[in-house]
């Protein structure tokens, strides 16, 4: 089973969602899974756009998990329909890797740095979603994915 990350620009602040996002990583943990957030502190607006982003990705690099496979989520990366997204964590697991970190920007998205340095790059659409919605479509098609593989009825 895999130690999932979600490492994350800023907290969600949208009650809603925050339920979502604790119900998916919950059914999540029920299929045998760990799910971890850890959220890293945005950076104010009254800088560049560039500070904001190297100041972002340097908390970032603080709290990446040791060992880890890094997934960035960014618009300019691969898009995988959810069977897709099943295969590659299937292969992932299969391939003796135990501990996966998605990391998520804030509203400015990822220093390119950053990004350059993850294992891989995941869109979850060519549209810009806010950062708390990218977190609650990822665990969803998380728990989708996990359903694929293990053949339960969930996904249609």
């Amino acid at each position: 089973m895999l130690e999932i990350t979600i490492l994350a620009v800023g907290k969600i602040r949208e009650k809603a969602i925050a339920g979502l996002c604790a119900e998916y990583a919950g059914r999540i943990e029920r299929q045998g899974h760990t799910v971890r957030t850890v959220e890293v502190r945005d950076e104010p607006g009254d800088r560049s756009e560039k500070q904001v982003l190297a100041a972002e990705a340097e908390r970032i690099r603080a709290k990446l998990p040791a060992g880890a496979f890094v997934a960035a989520l960014d618009r300019e990366g691969k898009s995988l329909d959810s069977r897709e997204l099943a295969g590659w964590l299937g292969r992932l697991a299969e391939s003796g890797r135990q501990r996966l970190c998605f990391v998520i920007g804030g509203p400015l998205g990822l220093d390119r740095s950053l990004a350059g340095r993850c294992d891989f790059s995941l869109s979850l659409s060519k549209m810009t979603l806010p950062h708390e919605l990218a977190r609650l479509v990822l665990l969803e098609q998380l728990y989708r994915a996990n359903t694929i593989l293990r053949g339960e009825p969930y996904h249609k």
